[in-house]
C-alpha cells in the first residue's frame, strides 16, 4: 500500500493519557494515528490522501464535540466520527448518531470496542471516497461531451426514441444516431439502462441540455 493511502486514525481529546492509551492500542494493531488536544489543531491539519477516521471526544475545551461535529459538517470536511465520552446519555448519543456518528462509546469502554468501531468507520470512508473517485471520472466523461452531444444524452435518458430527438433538435434521425453513438462510447456506456444510471448519478435533469 502507498504509504500515503495507509489509514490514518485522528484522535481529539483533551484528556493527554486518553491520547497516549489510543495511540497505543491503535499502533499494537499497525493502524496510524495522530492525536490533538484541541479541536482547533484537527482543523488545522491537511486532509488526507487515504482513508481515515476521527476518535472525538464530547467534552473539549472551547467547543463540545458535537458542535465540533456539525461545524466539520457545515465546512464539507467529511470523515466518519467515534464519540467518546466520560458521561455519555440517550440524547446525546441519539444526536450523534443521527448526525451520521459511527459509534458512541462511553468510558471506560473496552480496547476491542474501539478497534471494531475504527475499523467500521475506516471501511465507510474507503467507500465513500471510492463513490467520490467514481463520480468524478464519470463527471470528467460527461464534460468531454460535446454540447450537442450533451443535449441528446440529455433526451435519450428521459426516454425519447431517436425520431422524437431529431424532431425535437431539428436534426436527422440518422445525426441523432451519429451522437447517440457517440455518448455511449465516450461515457463508455454498454447499455441504455447504464446510460441512464450515469445520467441519476449525475444528477442531470431529464432532457438536460
Amino acid at each position: 500500500m502507498n504509504p500515503a493511502d495507509a489509514p490514518t486514525v485522528f484522535v481529539v481529546d483533551d484528556d493527554a493519557a486518553m491520547r497516549a492509551a489510543i495511540q497505543g492500542l491503535l499502533k499494537s494493531v499497525g493502524l496510524r494515528s495522530e492525536t490533538f488536544g484541541i479541536a482547533h489543531e484537527f482543523l488545522q491539519r491537511k486532509q488526507p490522501d487515504g482513508p481515515s477516521c476521527l476518535v472525538l471526544d464530547v467534552s473539549l475545551p472551547g467547543v463540545s464535540g458535537l458542535d465540533f461535529q456539525r461545524q466539520l459538517a457545515d465546512a464539507g470536511f467529511q470523515i466518519p466520527i467515534i464519540f467518546i465520552t466520560g458521561h455519555g446519555d440517550i440524547p446525546m448519543t441519539v444526536k450523534a448518531m443521527k448526525s451520521g456518528a459511527v459509534e458512541f462509546l462511553t468510558k471506560p469502554f473496552q480496547d476491542q470496542d474501539l478497534l471494531d468501531a475504527i475499523r467500521q468507520a475506516l471501511d465507510r470512508d474507503r467507500v465513500t471516497r471510492q463513490q467520490q473517485s467514481n463520480l468524478a471520472e464519470l463527471r470528467k466523461r460527461f464534460e468531454a461531451l460535446t454540447a450537442r452531444e450533451r443535449e441528446v444524452m440529455g433526451l435519450v435518458v428521459s426516454g425519447m426514441l431517436n425520431k422524437q430527438i431529431a424532431f425535437d433538435l431539428g436534426i436527422s434521425e440518422i445525426t441523432v444516431k451519429i451522437h447517440r453513438g457517440h455518448v455511449m462510447r465516450k461515457m463508455q456506456a454498454e447499455s441504455l439502462a447504464e446510460l441512464v444510471r450515469m445520467a441519476s448519478k449525475l444528477e442531470l435533469s431529464p432532457g438536460k441540455k
